[in-house]
C-alpha cells in the first residue's frame, strides 16, 4: 500500500514540475517575442545600481517623464512625448530603473528613494537641468522623492493620477503581484506570472482603464506587451512591496517641497482614490493646483492627452519653463 501511495505521490510530483518547465518554457517564449516587438529606441545612461533606458524628442526646456508601476515609458510615448515636442519642449520619457529597458542591480534599487536617486544621476550626467518632473501613478511617489531629496535638480512637479499616499488596500489590478517574498516573487515570475497575466489581460487593462476603454493599439503602441517577460513582473512585485515600505516617510515629508506642484487625477480612478491622494498632499502643500476630470480614470497620458497636455504647460508656466 505504501509503494502505491509513493508512486502516486512521485507521479504527481513529476506531473507538476513537467508542468512548471512548460510554463518556464512558454514564458520565456512569450518574453523573447514581447522583447522583439518593442525593442529598446533610447539612449542608456549607466547609473549606480543600474542602466536607466530614455527617450527624447524636440527641444526647449526640458520635461521629463516618469511612468508608473508596471508600467514603462511608452504609457507616455503612446501621445504625450510627440505633443510636447511639437508645443516647443525637450520631452523627455524615462523607464523606471527594473522598468522597460532599465535594469536595476539588486533589489535594493526598487526602494523609491533609490529609483529618485539613480534618475537624479541620469539627469546630472546628461546634462537636464530643473526639469518639469511629469510623474505618473507610482512614477508621482518617485517624482516627489526627487524633489525631497534632489531639489536643486528639479524645477517643479505635474504629478498625474499620482500615488502620493500608500492606499490600506491595493487596487484588484495590482493583486496577482502582491507578493512579499523575494523568493516566491521570482519563482512565480520564471513560471506563472506569463501565463496568468495572458490569461487575465483584459480584466487587469479594464481596472488600469475603467471606466475608460483601454485603445486596442496599446499593447504595442503604448507598451503593454513589455509586462509579459519575467524580469517586468519581478519588478513590478517588487516595487509594490516598495511603496509599503516608504511611502509613509515619503507622505511625511511633504511641506518640505518648496517647488511648483500641481495634481491631475480622472475622479473615478479605479486604481487609487482620487480624492484620498488630492487631500494627503493639499494638506501640505495647500498651494498646489489641482485640476480633475468627472468620470475619467487612471490613464490620461493615453485618454486624455489634449487636456493633459494643457495642464502640464501651465505648471512648466509656473516652473519658469
Amino acid at each position: 500500500m505504501l509503494t502505491i501511495i509513493l508512486s502516486v505521490i512521485g507521479g504527481i510530483i513529476g506531473l507538476v514540475l513537467v508542468g512548471l518547465l512548460v510554463a518556464w518554457r512558454f514564458s520565456h517564449s512569450v518574453a523573447a517575442k514581447a522583447a522583439a516587438a518593442i525593442p529598446p529606441k533610447g539612449h542608456f545612461t549607466e547609473v549606480e545600481g543600474g542602466r536607466l533606458h530614455w527617450i527624447e524628442k524636440g527641444e526647449g526646456r526640458p520635461v521629463v517623464m516618469i511612468h508608473g508601476l508596471a508600467g514603462n515609458l511608452h504609457n507616455f510615448s503612446y501621445a504625450m512625448v510627440d505633443r510636447l515636442a511639437e508645443a516647443g519642449y525637450r520631452a523627455i520619457a524615462i523607464d523606471r530603473p527594473g522598468c522597460g529597458w532599465s535594469e536595476r542591480y539588486s533589489d535594493e534599487q526598487a526602494r523609491i528613494p533609490e529609483q529618485a536617486r539613480m534618475i537624479a544621476e541620469m539627469l546630472a550626467k546628461e546634462g537636464i537641468e530643473k526639469p518639469l518632473l511629469v510623474g505618473h501613478s507610482l512614477g508621482g511617489a518617485v517624482s516627489l522623492a526627487l524633489a525631497l531629496n534632489h531639489a536643486d535638480q528639479v524645477g517643479g512637479l505635474a504629478l498625474v493620477s499620482a500615488l502620493i499616499t500608500a492606499p490600506e488596500t491595493p487596487s484588484e489590478a495590482f493583486s496577482g503581484i502582491n507578493v512579499a517574498n523575494p523568493g516566491m516573487r521570482r519563482f512565480i515570475a520564471e513560471t506563472l506570472a506569463v501565463p496568468m497575466s495572458i490569461r487575465s489581460g483584459a480584466k487587469t487593462l479594464a481596472i488600469v482603464f475603467g471606466p475608460d476603454a483601454a485603445p486596442e493599439d496599446f499593447r504595442f503602441k503604448g507598451g503593454g506587451l513589455l509586462s509579459l517577460r519575467p524580469n517586468a513582473f519581478y519588478a513590478a512585485a517588487t516595487d509594490m512591496h516598495a511603496v509599503g515600505i516608504d511611502m509613509g516617510s515619503i507622505t511625511a515629508r511633504l511641506s518640505e517641497i518648496d517647488l511648483p506642484v500641481g495634481l491631475f487625477y480622472g475622479m473615478d480612478d479605479r486604481i487609487l482614490s482620487a480624492s484620498e491622494q488630492i487631500e494627503a498632499l493639499t494638506a501640505a502643500l495647500p498651494d498646489a493646483d489641482v485640476e480633475t476630470m468627472e468620470a475619467r480614470g487612471h490613464m490620461p497620458p493615453v485618454i486624455e492627452p489634449e487636456r493633459l497636455q494643457g495642464f502640464i504647460q501651465r505648471m512648466a508656466g509656473k516652473a519658469g519653463h
